[in-house]
Order: structure tokens, then C-alpha cells, then sequence
């Protein structure tokens, strides 16, 4: 699958095109169909708020932790058995949380979960180039925007589905996106064992591939600009509709509406952005608009949060632009299976490491100042960080490149 010449995207691949795309949308809809119930759940049993807020705040820690992980298991299992694995890990933590008993339960439920999304975030680019290098940026856009479509498609039919059915019905429901991916990659093994022999030559190397990415310069730009991306969409999901409330006025239900116009905002990027890198190479001018657009849309909220708060949140909300070309860059900067393995790895544990503390951070910062202004000059900071960034992403070098100009043979 290494052909440069486009291909038709399906042909010879259209089960590793359902693996992807079942595995995309299980990342994000597992994380996003808990919130919207939990007023039903607390019918049954009680939902502390010091449980829901660690369910809210624990995903991009395992996420780092379990991608840092993935490396190792891609090692010893193989690109395609380690998706599985993830897979399977999700549905289990799915049935899992979904028959919760008590609070507990499910954050059992959602640790299993996150573990298994962990694994899943860093393979989605290693799947891509493995499987579509000829059509990266388009694969990339498939995968992304299925992500997109994924984050804002549970909260709409959560509570009609729970009101209809019951919550337990409605969690679980996300069960069957995650069992139904896990078929496509048991036929592509059962089809061809090569696989795993081809993942077993690369086994001496992954290790030493992955320590070589801490000495180079590309992969600490992409931790940067996934940090930025991750802050500024992690910060908001958590606090934008309270800060909105507060400075600009506006109604509970409005600042609702407005969190999902900062979550729609990200579905237009993922249709154009990762295309368009792949095919021009354009990185620096991208880079530029969702620095620009995270700037303004920051300094609005601080300046006059009143003024136009449709105008700033939809501007804030083009600034995580940078997570799918960071997505599909990960692909361009790597030229062998091993390495995009290990950049991926790299890149998200670190970025969502550095992200677990941001949210909690902006609450204690807004509890010791008794203002959102300190919160949303971290966003303004955040964006602007994204420009270095992308001057060291712009130059068209994968990692073994610049390692050999550096340090000798890859």
C-alpha cells in the first residue's frame, strides 16, 4: 500500500476504509454521549460532582498516557491487531458504562473506554499512510471529519433517545459503532497473515525511532501546535458557555448554542484543511489564519465580550483548525510505518499530557481572581504559540530527513 499513484480510494481497501472510519467515529462519540445524560442517570443513582468532573477531566490524560503506550503495542502486535485491540477495549468500556450500577461504575466504565480511545487516537494516522499514502490528505479528511460529525451528533440525540428508550439504551447504543469496527480488521487479518509478519520486521526499530523523536526539532513543533489546538477546544468545551454567561450576558440555553457553534466550526476545517496541505503543501498560511482567528476571537471576549459574542466564538472556534492538519502532517513528516507510528505517539501523549491540566488550571485561576479575563488571555497565548510552530512544521522534511542531516544514517 505504498504506491505513490492515486488510486481509486476503495478499490483493494474498502475494509480497511470501514475500519477507519468505524474506529473515527468511535473515538470521539464515546467521549461525547456521557455529558447530556447525566440529569436522567441521577434518577437512578447519584452522580457526585466530584465524579462527573474527574470523567470530564480524565480523557486527555489517558490519552497520553495510553498513547505513549501504543508504540510499544503496535511493536509487539502489529498496526492492525493493536486497532483491534483498541476496539475491543472501547466496546468493553462502552457495555461497561452503559450497565453501570452506581457512579462508580461508570467511571470504571469510562476509564476502560478512554484507555482503548488512547490507543485509537495515535493508529487513526498510522492506518492512513499504511493503508491510503497514495490519497493521505484526502483519507486524512475522511477520518477528521468523521471525528467532527461524531462530537456533535451524540449531544443532539442523547436525551430523545434516553427519553424514548432510557439512558442505559442511549449510552450503550455508541457500543455498537465500536463492535461493528472491530469486524472489518478481524477479516483484513484473516485475509492476510503477511500483515503481522511485515508489522514484526519493524520491531528492533519502533523503540529507538520513538527516543529519536525527542532530539528533533519537527515533533516538538506538532506537540506545540496539538497542545494549542487541544487547549483551546479542551478549555472551552469545559468553561466558554459560564465565561459567556458572565461577560456577555447571554442566557444558559444561548450559551449552549454557542458551544455548538464552537464544536460545528471544527467540521468545515475537516472537510478543506487536511486536502489541501496534502495536495500544496500549505501549512504557514493555515497556521497564520487559526492563530489569527484564535487571537481575535480571544481579545473579543475580553474586550467586549457583549459587543459580539457569535462573532468571538466563531472565530475561538476556528483556531483547533490546527488539530487536523497536525493530524494529517504527522503522515507527511514520516516516511516509514515505524516512524509515523512513533511521531504519532509522540506527538498526541505529549500535547494531551500538557492539555489534562489546562482546564482544571483556568478554574483555579478563575477562583483566585474572581474574573475570566487571566482564561481567556491563556487562549490569546495559546494561539500565539502556534506561529513558531509552524514555521519549523512549514519546511517540507520528514523526521528521517531531518535526523539524517543531523545525526548520520536514520
Amino acid at each position: 500500500m505504498t504506491s505513490t499513484t492515486p488510486n481509486v480510494l476503495w478499490r483493494g481497501r474498502a475494509l480497511a476504509l470501514l475500519g477507519i472510519v468505524l474506529l473515527a467515529f468511535s473515538l470521539r462519540s464515546a467521549v461525547a454521549s456521557l455529558s447530556p445524560l447525566y440529569t436522567l442517570i441521577e434518577k437512578d443513582f447519584a452522580v457526585p460532582a466530584a465524579v462527573a468532573g474527574l470523567i470530564g477531566t480524565v480523557p486527555p490524560l489517558c490519552f497520553a498516557v495510553f498513547g505513549l503506550t501504543a508504540a510499544g503495542i503496535d511493536r509487539r502486535l502489529g498496526v492492525e491487531r493493536t486497532t483491534l485491540l483498541a476496539l475491543v477495549v472501547m466496546s468493553i468500556g462502552l457495555a461497561t458504562r452503559a450497565l453501570a450500577p452506581n457512579a462508580a461504575g461508570l467511571l470504571v466504565g469510562s476509564a476502560i473506554i478512554f484507555a482503548g480511545v488512547g490507543v485509537g487516537n495515535v493508529m487513526l494516522p498510522a492506518l492512513a499512510k499504511r493503508y491510503f499514502s497514495d490519497r493521505l490528505g484526502l483519507m486524512t479528511t475522511v477520518y477528521t471529519t468523521t471525528m467532527a460529525l461524531s462530537s456533535f451528533t451524540p449531544p443532539l440525540v442523547a436525551v430523545p433517545i434516553a427519553d424514548a428508550a432510557g439512558w442505559r439504551s442511549s449510552l450503550g447504543l455508541w457500543t455498537v459503532f465500536a463492535a461493528a469496527g472491530v469486524i472489518p480488521w478481524i477479516v483484513i487479518l484473516l485475509r492476510s497473515r503477511s500483515a503481522a509478519s511485515a508489522d514484526r520486521e519493524v520491531e528492533g526499530v519502533s523503540q529507538r525511532v520513538f527516543g529519536r523523536m525527542w532530539r528533533l526539532a519537527t515533533p516538538w513543533a506538532l506537540v506545540v501546535a496539538f497542545f494549542a489546538s487541544s487547549t483551546i477546544a479542551y478549555v472551552s468545551f469545559a468553561w466558554l458557555p459560564r465565561i459567556l454567561v458572565d461577560t456577555a450576558g447571554v442566557t444558559p440555553a444561548v450559551a449552549g448554542v454557542m458551544l455548538s457553534l464552537f464544536a460545528l466550526m471544527g467540521l468545515p476545517a475537516s472537510l478543506i484543511v487536511p486536502a489541501l496541505v496534502a495536495r500544496t503543501g500549505m501549512v504557514m498560511p493555515l497556521f497564520a489564519v487559526a492563530s489569527g482567528c484564535g487571537i481575535a476571537g480571544s481579545l473579543g471576549l475580553i474586550l467586549a465580550p457583549a459587543a459580539a459574542p457569535w462573532l468571538w466564538v466563531t472565530l475561538l472556534g476556528t483556531a483547533p483548525m490546527l488539530f487536523p492538519i497536525v493530524l494529517v502532517l504527522v503522515g507527511l513528516r514520516s516516511r516509514g510505518h515505524d516512524a509515523t507510528v512513533a511521531l504519532s505517539s509522540f506527538v498526541q501523549s505529549l500535547g494531551y499530557g500538557a492539555t489534562s491540566v489546562m482546564p482544571l488550571s483556568v478554574g483555579l485561576l478563575h477562583d483566585a481572581t474572581d474574573s475570566w479575563v487571566g482564561a481567556l488571555a491563556l487562549l490569546c497565548v495559546m494561539s500565539v504559540l502556534a506561529i513558531p510552530a509552524g514555521l519549523v512544521i512549514a519546511r517540507r522534511k520528514t523526521v528521517e530527513q531531518e535526523w539524517e542531516q543531523r545525526h548520520g544514517s536514520w
